[in-house]
This record gives structure tokens, sequence and C-alpha cells, in this order.
């Protein structure tokens, strides 16, 4: 069957068939990279063009992101698996290891990206993972568990989420080593009222506390995909740059190579065997509507014909709105990813980014790469322009910042960002098929700030951030006055600072509600399209279809904790652990 149902073809039977197209011109390597091999023995990890033409699994998970390596890593304990994943491997490439590469990553718009970008319909730039680890690869390493409360909720096992989520830190969760700025940040959040002091912990718990993080003392990231470390190397098998679109009753997969040759690949096992899609917050509603799975009408306008009119697939999207302040330093400050958050009373997150790196190249050919000087993550380069109303955030305008960036004295990148997240949010949106091409990002449109609760938690989280700055926790890293600031800082340049620096000074009389709607950016930790009670069942099987299951962020209402990553890998080791149970347990049934 082809991708969907195009009108004027045979409509489906009772089953249906996954489909995968390989992504022929974005071929790197035929098998594991040497590096992945030597670490791990990932001598299962192939190129799709090396399939066999007809093979037969137990399960098949599509999409080897955050969820979906543990998830097949854990399957296939005891049973085959086949893992498909459209990106490529992750080893080798500096961008994902290195926490001092971790902006360039994003900043990386060519077709071999890890990041693929995108621009949501408000107007806000921001990417999707395209990488065997998903966005474990990219992110800014943070690791925090969801609260006992969000467990509750999900209708989750507390002792199954508990030895799911020790699974996932005994294999990749480091304890930072917190350097003066971050410090400072920790006492300044302590001294504005983020009570109380929880010092180090991964639990979600009221108050400041340092947190895990899945980079080691070396500042090399580990990812999801190291989980497939722990897979039975003979059960599982993965293949790299494919890329498709699920049907109900799926029993098994389609993909071509860049040859033009069809390769089959069937379920095996009858009943107990399964299609598992954990293709992320974007991908995993456009496979289900690109397979005929979703509102008619969003299906016909792009002639698939519907399978199954299931009108919730792709309702109830977000992004937690992220709005960040830059703070300029008198002295130089060290690099850091997140590794300070403070959960306030009031539904809001502080976390804060330093480096010295800002403008000054720590690797490549030196001076010759000052003129790729940046903000880090927070640059015009990775897609985070703050200073214009989303809309305004053109391609003409990304450049001009970045231009602007070149002309600024070097004093101007050092420093650190205090940025904060909100709880929920309460603003949803949705993704709609923008093409039948599973390759292009779908429209996706979050509807930031819709909710006037979100934006007084903004308020508030801005307010917090202002009594951080100004504390005498963080005096050394602050200059004393504003005037001082722009003098030693920005020159005659002021104006084309491409960051945010603390609101309602001389040059900024805004109300902070108009100021958070029109500096909104992301933090990359948009969720739901396929709810738990509308798309998928308690076990996140697809409600009106046999066979086939969602396991990933899409099927979460609100963002698990200050950081959902350690949430979505325990998911995955849960999930596949249960699975596990109800296939075994059914085959004790039958003997």
């Amino acid at each position: 069957m082809a991708p969907g149902h195009r009108r004027g073809s045979v409509p489906p039977v009772a089953s249906l068939l996954l489909v995968a197209t390989v992504l022929g011109s974005l071929c790197l390597s035929l098998t594991a990279s040497p590096e992945a091999q030597k670490r791990y023995n990932f001598r299962f990890v192939r190129h799709a063009r090396d399939a066999p033409l007809v093979s037969y699994y137990n399960y098949i998970v599509v999409g080897g992101g955050t969820a979906g390596c543990p998830l097949a890593a854990t399957l296939s304990e005891r049973s085959r698996v086949l893992l498909l994943e459209r990106g490529g491997l992750p080893y080798g490439n500096r961008n994902v290891s290195s926490e001092y590469h971790f902006a360039d990553a994003l900043a990386d718009t060519s077709p071999r990206s890890p990041a693929q970008r995108f621009v949501s319909e408000d107007g806000v730039v921001n990417a999707r993972a395209r990488v065997l680890g998903g966005g474990s690869c990219l992110n800014a390493g943070f690791y925090s568990r969801a609260s006992s409360g969000y467990v509750r909720a999900a209708g989750w096992d507390p002792r199954l989420v508990n030895a799911s989520y020790r699974w996932v830190e005994r294999e990749l969760v480091f304890r930072p080593d917190v350097p003066r700025w971050q410090c400072a940040l920790r006492e300044g959040l302590l001294q504005a009222g983020v009570t109380p002091d929880n010092g180090y912990t991964l639990e979600h718990v009221q108050g400041t506390k340092i947190g895990g993080t899945i980079f080691d003392r070396a500042g090399r990231r580990h990812t999801a995909a190291d989980f497939l470390r722990r897979a039975h190397p003979r059960r599982l098998t993965v293949f790299l740059r494919a890329t498709g679109a699920a049907t109900p009753v799926a029993y098994g997969v389609v993909f071509t190579d860049p040859a033009g040759v069809r390769h089959h690949v069937y379920l095996r096992g009858g009943a107990k065997s399964e299609v598992i899609v954990a293709a992320g917050t974007l991908g995993s509603p456009q496979l289900l509507m690109l397979s005929g799975v979703g509102p008619r009408g969003e299906l016909e306008k792009h002639g698939i014909l519907p399978v199954l009119d299931q009108p919730m697939v792709g309702k109830g999207v977000a992004d937690n709105p992220m709005n960040s302040v830059f703070v300029p330093s008198p002295v130089p400050v060290a690099l850091s990813l997140v590794q300070i958050v403070g959960v306030s009373r009031f539904g809001t997150f502080i976390e804060g980014v330093s480096g010295s790196q800002f403008g000054i190249p720590l690797h490549g050919r030196g001076a010759a790469r000052r003129a790729t000087r940046s903000f880090g993550m927070f640059s015009p380069m990775t897609g985070q322009l703050g200073t214009v109303p989303p809309k305004e955030r053109t391609p003409e305008a990304m450049r001009r910042a970045a231009e602007a960036m070149r002309r600024l004295d070097r004093r101007a990148f050092r420093g650190g960002f205090i940025l904060e997240k909100i709880l929920g949010p309460m603003s949803t949106g949705h993704v709609a098929l923008r093409s039948a091409d599973p390759d292009a990002n779908p429209a996706v449109t979050f509807n930031y700030f819709r909710d006037p609760r979100d934006v007084e938690r903004c308020v508030r989280g801005i307010e917090t951030i202002e009594r951080v700055v100004r504390s005498r926790a963080f005096a050394r890293f602050t200059y004393a006055n504003v005037t001082a600031m722009e003098a030693a800082v920005l020159g005659r340049r002021a104006g084309h600072l491409p960051v945010n620096l603390l609101p309602r000074r001389a040059t900024d009389t805004r109300p902070l509600q108009q100021y958070c709607r029109e500096t909104v950016m992301t933090i990359w930790h948009y969720h739901g399209g396929c709810h738990v009670g509308a798309v998928v069942d308690q076990d996140y099987r697809v409600l009106g279809v046999r066979g086939l299951r969602v396991v990933d962020s899409s099927t979460f209402k609100y963002s698990p904790g200050t950081n959902p990553q350690a949430t979505v890998m325990m998911l995955g080791r849960y999930m596949g652990l249960k699975i596990q149970k109800e296939r075994w347990t059914r085959n004790d049934e039958t003997h």
C-alpha cells in the first residue's frame, strides 16, 4: 500500500501496512560508525538499503528517539524487534557529542543536520530531532523526574516508574560540576524567595535544586541511543534513514531503498505482535494522518482516503513558552548549560546557561572562526531572536541580527542567560498536514499565551528573574547599574544587541504582559497531539485500531516537571516492560 491511500485507490482492507521511504540523498554509511561499533558493539545498526527483501519481527518501533530507543532495547530482551529511524547516528558528530558545540547542532540547517528546523504558525522558530537518540542529542542535557502528582495523574504504576527511572539513570545521568555563575544563580534564587534549598536531587520538588545532566565530567553527551547497548544484539535490528506512515491493524512495514528496491517487513506472532509509533510530538500525529487516521476533512484536503475518522489526532499540541534575559558580566564566565532550577509556587521554572564561549572560538582554527561568534543557544543562528515579535522573525531579520553580532565588542558576549519556562502550559494548538510528503514538516500552531493564566505566570517569572539579578548573591556577575553596563558592553550599539536585557529600563517601558508575548521563544519542550483518552487508551493503544500504539511525548497533556527528557526516556522503558509482560502473560495463558 502507498502512504495513506490516495483517491482512486483500492480502499484498505481490515489490516493496514506501515510504509517507509528511505531518504536516499542523505545516505552516510552502510553500518554503524567505527566509534559506535567499538564503544557499544552496535553491529545491529545498519543502513536501510542493507535490509533483506522480506523479514519478520515481533515488534516494529517507528522512531529511534528519546522514547523509541529505550523501548526497543527493552523489548529486545525477549522478542525480535525492528527499530526504524529517519536520521543517522549521533556518534562522531561533535555538534552532538560535545557540550562546547551544543548550539552548533541547532544552528546547522543543512540536510544532514541532526536538527530539522521548522517555524510554527505563531512565528516562533523551532527544531525537531532527526538522529538516532532523538531530542536527547540536541537538548541542554538537564535531567529531572516528573512529580509524584504527575505520575498519579497519568495512572502509572509508581513502583515500575521508579524502577524505570533508575534504569535510565544508571546508564547516562551524572551530577554536574557547578561553576561559580551557576552557584550565584542558585543563591540568587533562594534570596529571591524560591525556597527551600533542595541541594542535589533528581526529584521534582518545589524550591531550588541542582539537577542531573546527561553530559559527563569531560563534557561529552550521553544520549538515548546509548540505551541500545543494553539491547539483545541478536534480537534487535536498527535501520537508519527511513521515514514512513502507519495505518490501522498494522501488520508490517514496506520501505524502499535508494535503488528503488522495496523491502517488506511483517509482524509475526499474530495478535501478540505490534507496530509502535515513537516519532515524537510532530512525527506521530503526522504519520497517523498520512496513513488515514485523523480528522476526515484534513485528510481529504490532501487527497488521503480516511481509514479511521479520528478528529483528535493532532489536537492539544502545546509548547512551553520560554522567555530569557541576558545578563552581561563584568568578568569572564565559565561555560555551563542548565544545572540549577528554581521551581516556584506560582507555576514558573527558572533556569540559566552561561558561557565564556560566546564570541570566543574554543575549537577550530582560532581567529579565523571569530566571525562565527554567537550567544550560544539564544543566537539568531539557532533561530532564537526574542528582540522582535514572533511574526517579525523573518529570515532577513535573522540575518541582520547575526550580522549585528559580528560588529559587537567581545565584552558583549560575556555573561549568561536566565530564563523562565511556565508550567503546563494551558494554551494549546494543533498539528496539521502541510502536504502528503512524510519527509516535510507539518504545520504547527502552539497559540502561545492565548490563555491569560500563562501570561500571568510569565510575568511572575520575569519579576523573579529581576530579583535574582539584583540579589547580593549575583552581584559579582552584574554591572553596578544599567548605565555602566550599557557603556561598558554596548557602547553606541545598544539597539543592535540581538538578545533581551532586563525589561523596564529607560529604553524598554513595555508592560510585562506585552514583554512576555513579544519576546517568547521555545525551549523545545513541545508535546501532545495523541493524548491519552482521546487518541490512545491508558495502555497507549490507538483507539479503534488493533496492533498499533503510540509511545512518546505526543501522548502528554502537560510537560512533565521542569524538563521532559527524563520522563520520555522512562516511558520508553516503562512501556517496554509492560508490553513485554503482556506478551508473555498471554503466552502462558495459551499453554
